[in-house]
């Protein structure tokens, strides 16, 4: 594609060079091929400008930077190689990619999902709701990228723009029509998904989460925020958005003022609402309450998270055209959602569950619905967490607080302690989880902490393994290994069976 013709749109600030033609774009100079356009994009931690040499070397044809000190030494040192600066690295990437790929974004019916929790549960629930009634879909996601319902592995909760356009042609091409995918704040923030047209948005909550990026929890739902009110570019038709959250009820008048439309939901408030709620640790029921009618909703799915979670997808569904007894059987026809309250069974007679909760507010309700689950065994929860290295270090002795107080039993663990040490990492935790005065032991070997925490269970127990989830790796600071809490709590359940304990 001419490079001009790549160009149409993006705000330039100069543009130098031949008027080539780009076979590929890529941000990454790895990828670079002969022919390829290159997009040097400033980073939170690495200026894409130090890789402009290293592509020409690999082949690039032209190089797209926002830096001026970066366009001056191309155009100097590279006279053949078509170069542009830009005002924005992100949002220019978002416009070539669009404009290279042919906008696929305009063939697919883009619903949103942000939020500090329930993303991934919603955004699958949306998705089965749509497939429910023959719609072809691409999810993106924390756990897995569907395209057209081909599993593709998922590096980012929300790809760079380039790779998610790529992704939406693959799903155009395979007759998909719909996108359903989570929108993380830091993808608004640095522009990943720049002037998407969203039909649908989708607001679950705001707890306390990735302050180590916004710092404040001001900048952090300014964040949320911009799928919303058209900071993002482009205003989204409808508004899915929980009345009942503080910062929801706030984004409700924020969005209204940008001219989209609202759906609001809630347990008790709002236009979607659930009622005569019944659930059990094999699933829930409850009548979805809609303006216009009611539906009796049956799922797999439990728990209070869950049930703000389907009613975030009814309402997107609804907008999105399907009818009160299609959105009902599309909830039914999901199983579960990898590492959310997902249960081992090895033959114990104690309940195990994996989940991803990582924050306080996760953590304390994961917790909540596990006593709900042990009152009539009268048994204990015990809980094990860890919390993450190189991420906000003042939400760990939350976290540390929100374990010791619903549980009977914690253990203290590590979970992709990355560059950090573990044994630090559950220092800062252990103020909170002290205060509370539950018994705990700790154990920066999350393998061994697994083992203890199931040696610890009784029958009638849950034991809870919260943090990864999905997951199947562990991130130390020298290498990634492989790592999954279902295989590591089956093995040792297993193992406790082979040696004849007693319980």
């Amino acid at each position: 594609m001419q490079i001009d013709a790549v160009l149409e749109g993006v705000e330039l600030v100069r543009r130098a060079g031949p008027p080539v033609d780009a076979g590929s774009i890529e941000y990454d100079s790895r990828r670079v091929v002969p022919g390829s356009l290159f997009v040097a994009m400033q980073g939170g931690t690495t200026d894409g400008s130090r890789f402009i040499a290293a592509a020409i070397e690999r082949g690039a044809v032209a190089v797209v930077t926002d830096t001026a000190r970066a366009f001056d030494e191309t155009v100097q040192k590279f006279p053949h190689v078509a170069a542009a600066e830009v005002r924005h690295g992100r949002r220019a990437l978002a416009q070539l990619a669009a404009n290279f790929y042919a906008h696929p974004e305009k063939k697919l019916a883009l619903s949103g999902v942000t939020g500090t929790n329930g993303k991934t549960t919603t955004a699958f629930l949306l998705d089965a709701m749509l497939n429910s009634v023959g719609r072809k879909t691409v999810l993106v996601g924390t756990i897995e990228y569907h395209v057209a319902g081909t599993v593709v592995e998922s590096p980012h909760t929300t790809p760079e723009s380039r790779d998610l356009l790529e992704l939406f042609v693959k799903g155009v091409s395979a007759g998909a029509t719909e996108a359903v995918m989570e929108v993380s704040s830091h993808a608004l923030a640095q522009g990943r998904v720049w002037s998407l047209p969203f039909d649908v948005a989708i607001f679950t909550n705001l707890t306390r989460d990735h302050l180590d990026y916004h710092g404040t929890m001001e900048a952090y739902f300014a964040a949320k925020r911009m799928l919303f009110d058209g900071a993002n570019g482009v205003v989204p038709r409808v508004a899915v958005i929980n009345i009942e959250d503080p910062y929801g009820a706030e984004l409700a008048i924020k969005a209204r003022e940008a001219g989209t439309e609202i759906f609001s939901y809630g347990l008790g408030t709002g236009e979607f609402r659930a009622e005569d709620v019944r659930m059990s640790a094999a699933g829930m029921t409850f009548t979805l309450v809609t303006p216009t009618g009611g539906a009796s909703m049956q799922t797999r799915l439990t728990g209070k998270v869950n049930v703000y979670n389907l009613l975030a997808a009814s309402a997107a569904a609804y907008a999105r055209g399907l009818r009160l007894d299609e959105i009902a059987a599309g909830a039914a026809s999901l199983a579960c959602v990898p590492g959310r309250f997902q249960t081992v069974d090895a033959g114990q007679p104690f309940t195990v569950v994996v989940d991803y909760a990582h924050t306080d507010d996760a953590l304390r309700n994961l917790i909540a619905l596990a006593r709900e689950f042990v009152k009539p065994t009268n048994g204990r929860v015990i809980t094990l967490f860890g919390c993450g290295g190189d991420r906000d270090r003042t939400k760990r002795p939350l976290m540390g607080r929100a374990a010791g107080e619903g549980s009977d039993f914690v253990v203290l663990t590590s979970d992709n302690p990355r560059s950090e040490d573990p044994e630090a990492i559950m220092h800062d935790a252990l103020p909170g989880l002290e205060a509370t005065g539950t018994a705990f032991v700790t154990e920066a070997d999350r393998a061994k902490a697994i083992q203890i925490a199931i040696e610890q269970a009784r029958p009638g127990d849950i034991v809870l393994l919260a943090g990864k989830g999905h997951e199947k790796t562990q991130t130390l600071r020298d290498r990634v290994i492989p790592f999954d809490d279902a295989e590591m709590a089956a093995g040792a359940i297993r193992a406790l069976a082979q040696t004849g304990a007693k319980r």
